[in-house]
């Protein structure tokens, strides 16, 4: 077996450079943060180098009367929110399969949470972004206020094109202010139980229903505004630990569809959480790496307008039903762009749609 190089570079020009020696090699390049997501996707046609993000892990700048901060790519979810902490402020992000993924990670999967009921995905309050180039550039897009919109939009092309594109190594995001009162609530219910919360004047910053009828709802605000939605609603109080416990799972699959049609994409199945909110659910195929019931329930929901991508399962089961389903109409586009970007396909091959 040919050997796999690791990189481990402090700095974002070492980082660049890296990249710059591998292309002119013809070297494969993996790009690595917290590992976390490093089964998402298809499965790698090659590796000849390793590029690990973690030692650029330091907070750059942070603006608390401005609300925002900018921090290398390597540096942790946890570690980020400890540092807006001390300043009563969060990035809200709660992405499931923590703790450890790092920023730059999390924008190259494009992965959230149940938080996004409330604040959307990351992309929504990413201001700015630094990225290096496969040919050694580095290349910058927003800036480091919020409304700096100058130019192309290239923060968006890099976000959850799972590095394929080039290496993120720095972001800069808008912060919010550490809620005032955080109020978990529960019951066993069903569809219509989570959509009468979700219709609340104060709706929850987060709402999940599993498939054995348990919802879980938090409520974000004023102590007085949350205590009298929560009265209203009339469910029993919950440990707000749990929304931790529940950040540590995984699923096999995440699965998106329009919200009016989730429920009928999981109608009959097992082993599934939802965000009715969103109109996203993870679940794994009852009998595990199930190729049959995987691609009937993918089959459903493309049928449904959605789409079903594999988060975690072995080589040989993601190259049985692919990792990303049917591709989309913009596939031409997407090529296009990666010849533009990656012209030698030295980035991830094989893990993207492209």
């Amino acid at each position: 077996m040919k050997a796999i190089s690791v990189e481990k570079p402090h700095t974002a020009e070492e980082l660049a450079g890296v990249l710059r020696e591998a292309e002119s090699a013809g070297k494969a390049v993996t790009p690595v943060g917290g590992g976390r997501a490093s089964k998402m996707g298809g499965v790698l046609e090659r590796c000849d180098v390793e590029l690990h993000t973690t030692a650029l892990d330091r907070v750059i700048e942070h603006s608390p009367e401005d609300m925002v901060v900018s921090v290398e790519a390597g540096i942790t979810l946890e570690a980020l929110q400890d540092h807006l902490a001390k300043s009563r402020q969060v990035l809200p992000l709660d992405p499931f399969n923590s703790p450890g993924h790092t920023i730059g990670g999390l924008l190259a999967t494009g992965l959230s949470g149940p938080l996004r009921l409330r604040y959307g995905s990351p992309r929504d309050y990413l201001i700015g972004i630094r990225v290096a180039l496969p040919d050694g550039r580095l290349a910058s897009a927003g800036g480091r206020v919020v409304k700096n919109v100058s130019g192309y939009d290239l923060m968006k092309l890099h976000f959850g094109a799972m590095g394929s594109l080039g290496v993120i190594v720095a972001a800069s995001f808008k912060v919010f202010p550490a809620p005032l009162h955080d109020v978990t609530v529960e019951t066993r219910g069903a569809w219509e139980d989570a959509e009468r919360a979700l219709s609340l004047p104060l709706p929850p910053s987060a709402l999940e229903l599993f498939a054995d009828g348990r919802i879980m709802a938090r409520f974000l605000g004023s102590p007085d505004a949350v205590k009298r939605v929560t009265r209203e609603l009339g469910w029993e109080s919950a440990d707000p630990g749990f929304w931790a416990q529940h950040s540590r799972q995984i699923r096999m699959t995440l699965i998106a569809a329009p919200r009016d049609r989730l429920r009928g994409v999981l109608d009959g199945l097992s082993q599934w959480w939802a965000s009715p909110g969103t109109g996203i659910a993870y679940w794994t195929p009852t009998a595990g790496e199930d190729v049959g019931q995987l691609q009937a329930v993918r089959e459903r929901t493309e049928a449904a307008g959605g789409k079903l991508v594999v988060l975690s399962a072995s080589p040989n089961f993601v190259r049985a039903v692919g990792a990303w389903g049917t591709p989309p109409a913009t596939i031409g586009v997407m090529r296009r762009l990666k010849d533009a970007f990656d012209p030698a396909h030295v980035l991830n091959p094989g893990r993207f749609v492209v």
